[in-house]
């Protein structure tokens, strides 16, 4: 293989590589956001004992 198609696939990586690594953190983020808007949600429930335990078993 010369140097010149090893840099091309070597750069490629590192593209696909950093788009995958970006596309993690805006999930990351997305998670974050919807798990502090439930516990606002969870906080503001019109029932005292609504949302004082949550049952996240399979």
């Amino acid at each position: 293989m010369d140097i010149a198609s090893l840099s091309t696939a070597m750069s490629q990586s590192s593209v696909s590589q950093a788009a995958s690594i970006k596309v993690l953190a805006l999930s990351k983020d997305m998670a974050e956001q919807q798990g502090q808007q439930l516990a606002e949600m969870l906080k503001q429930a019109p029932h005292p004992n609504l949302g004082s335990t949550l049952d996240i078993r399979a």
